[in-house]
């Protein structure tokens, strides 16, 4: 099959999260039609997680080229680049305070950077509740997606931007995703101001974070008064399990944090005893170094579904970035293959380069000498 024109081509974006969401938002402004395809129900399906950095380096650009910068600074908090690096006592060891005009990396929340860009694409451009199952067909196209709902639906490019489990990348690449070895429990705390006073002062306006060289402990605060804290800890997979616990055992997780964080100070262990709701668990995992794929003409990847890496501020960003290339060269491109290896051509060693830096990076979520710049 000869490789269509991208603006006669049926393009279909799996995952509706920023970078899908971008990559949309861009072709739909310079002409060329596009379908996203998520396996959530509605846009409120499930909370959308804590907030982002958006940086002048990556993000920004993509927002940029999508027409959505100047919205973007009238929802984020430059406010939020503020950051603490204390030692379990809470003693700060090193502070940044932004400068009044300091824009490089404000926060905007994860659900507000969503609705913005889904606000932005024509009506009717994301179909919710798709879950996808597969992509097949022949390499050269056309493509089937094959829904747990049934549905198939033929496609002249995927691109994948379906994150750290992604379906699609299966069509490309053996790789997955493996344990870091370390695991994240999200904690969340509400009106912080009133019902946290101490910990709303503790955290500051941005973000706070310690570490002892075993566990660490890192809060950011939210918009709407609310603050996210995340237990950090070296662990099994499947600690919970071992442990006889459920995510449901509030007290019995907090009870076990409690022992492990005993030598840290009351006023730094408050961020596991006064939480409001269970905890959720998010073991980290990162794709393989370096990660890569030979070319293939009708499907592509983007985001965490190319490139998982640790969460040491670059994911959405980088997600973003690609989201940006990959559209602006299906713009310009003759062919939708043409485009992917323009495209490619410029992800894959930003990414591979990425993760080299980053191999490894989540012990750094632990290590009492972090550079502050993680």
């Amino acid at each position: 099959m000869t490789s269509p024109e991208p603006a006669h081509a049926r393009i279909s974006v799996i995952g509706a999260g920023p970078g899908g969401l971008t990559c949309a938002r861009i072709l739909q402004q310079r002409g060329i039609a596009v379908t996203v395809y998520d396996r959530d129900s509605g846009p409120g399906a499930r909370n959308q997680g804590g907030t982002l950095d958006l940086h002048a380096d990556n993000g920004q650009i993509a927002l940029r080229e999508a027409g959505l910068l100047d919205e973007f600074f009238k929802l984020a908090r430059p406010e939020g680049q503020e950051m603490r690096k204390m030692d379990s006592s809470g003693t700060v060891t090193f502070h940044h305070v932004p400068e009044t005009d300091e824009l490089f990396k404000p926060e905007i929340d994860r659900g507000q950077l969503r609705t913005l860009l889904l606000d932005s694409l024509h009506p009717g451009t994301v179909h919710w509740g798709r879950a996808l199952d597969a992509v097949s067909g022949p390499a050269d196209g056309p493509r089937q997606l094959s829904c747990a709902d049934g549905t198939t639906i033929e496609t002249d490019l995927v691109i994948g931007a379906d994150g750290a489990s992604s379906r699609v990348r299966p069509a490309v690449s053996p790789a997955v995703p493996e344990y870091t070895g370390v695991s994240f429990l999200e904690a969340w705390f509400s009106d912080v101001e009133n019902r946290h006073p101490d910990l709303a002062e503790l955290v500051g306006s941005g973000s706070a974070g310690a570490a002892d060289g075993d566990r660490g402990l890192f809060a950011q605060r939210n918009s709407g008064d609310h603050i996210r804290v995340y237990v950090i800890r070296r662990a099994p997979v499947d600690w919970l399990a071992r442990s006889g616990l459920t995510t449901d055992d509030t007290d019995g997780i907090r009870g076990l944090l409690l022992e492990e964080y005993a030598h840290w100070s009351p006023r730094m262990r408050q961020m596991i005893t006064t939480n409001d709701g269970p905890y959720v668990d998010r073991p980290l995992f990162a794709l393989p170094v370096p990660h890569t794929w030979e070319h293939n003409p009708t499907v592509t990847l983007l985001g965490d579904a190319a490139h998982l890496m640790p969460p040491l501020g670059v994911g959405v960003n980088l997600a973003m970035l690609d989201a940006s290339e990959l559209a602006l060269a299906l713009a310009d491109a003759a062919t939708v293959d043409d485009a992917i290896r323009v495209y490619e051509k410029t992800m894959l060693p930003r990414s591979i380069e990425m993760a080299k830096v980053l191999e490894g990076g989540a012990e750094h979520l632990l290590s009492a000498d972090v550079p502050e710049h993680f």
